[in-house]
């Protein structure tokens, strides 16, 4: 059997491993996936380790996407990222970042991106990502906002972006097409970084919060009228292709999104 997991703090919310090992199931491979909640100080010593145990491989998620970059062989997005989420054990330790493609897929689902305004909440791992694979479209003017001024103002000059300072939210919010929340502001908490009379029917709200699924910022964005994406959208397309790395067979990416979807209509 082989054997697989996701590593993180907190991860007892995630639903990695109902998705995945409804599709090692459905494709009748004989492997596992768990959940490990591993601390700052022992990421190091989790990643060697699962590489001691013969795991096959591992997804990072929130805080270790960026530090886990230095434990890892990172492949050429990984590297301009800054941040890995998937960790492969083959002839080494390879890292790879399937956000980007996750949260350009979740988004090609409901609009058109090319041409677009997009502002993104947030600078950290999946924050770098996403921007880092929504900047491939020339055309795209993206914003990040991030509570760390300088930190955004890095992100934005890495991918040809704006950074904006958090109080000229209100004013450029009027003239963007899509709105990206990459923090974990709404994780479990009835929270938003923006309220409905500051949004507009004619943009797209996307959320990579799931837990709740709809979480306060997509109730305020339905408020408005807009058109919204939730965060499992992105789970699932970014699991897909994790999965893909680690069997090389493609995914069944109905199977994990159904699978997903009725563990949070279970609650």
């Amino acid at each position: 059997m082989k054997l697989f997991g996701i590593i993180g703090n907190p991860v007892e919310h995630s639903l990695s491993p109902v998705m995945q090992n409804e599709a090692f199931k459905y494709l009748n491979i004989d492997a596992c996936y768990l959940k490990f909640k591993v601390e700052e100080a022992k990421l190091r010593y989790a990643i060697l380790g699962a590489e001691s145990l013969g795991f096959s491989g591992l997804n990072v998620t929130v805080p270790h996407k960026e530090k886990a970059l230095k434990y890892v062989e990172p492949d050429e997005l990984a590297g301009e990222v800054g941040a890995v989420n998937t960790i492969y054990f083959k002839k080494g330790v390879k890292g790879f970042n399937t956000d980007a493609m996750g949260a350009k897929m979740a988004l090609e689902g409901v609009t058109d991106i090319k041409g677009k305004r997009i502002l993104i909440f947030g600078a950290g791992g999946a924050a770098k990502a996403i921007s880092y694979g929504l900047s491939r479209y020339s055309d795209t003017d993206i914003l990040i906002a991030n509570r760390t001024f300088s930190e955004g103002l890095k992100l934005a000059n890495k991918i040809g972006g704006e950074a904006i300072r958090l109080g000229d939210i209100f004013r450029e919010i009027k003239s963007v097409d899509i709105l990206i929340n990459a923090t974990t502001v709404g994780l479990n908490e009835d929270r938003s970084l923006i309220y409905s009379k500051n949004l507009h029917k004619d943009m797209v709200v996307f959320d990579i919060v799931y837990s709740p699924l709809k979480t306060c910022l997509l109730k305020e964005a339905e408020k408005a009228g807009a058109k919204t994406i939730d965060g499992l959208k992105m789970l699932v397309y970014q699991g897909a292709a994790s999965f893909e790395i680690w069997t090389g067979v493609k995914a069944p990416v109905k199977v994990m999104e159904r699978a997903v979807r009725h563990a949070v209509e279970r609650g």
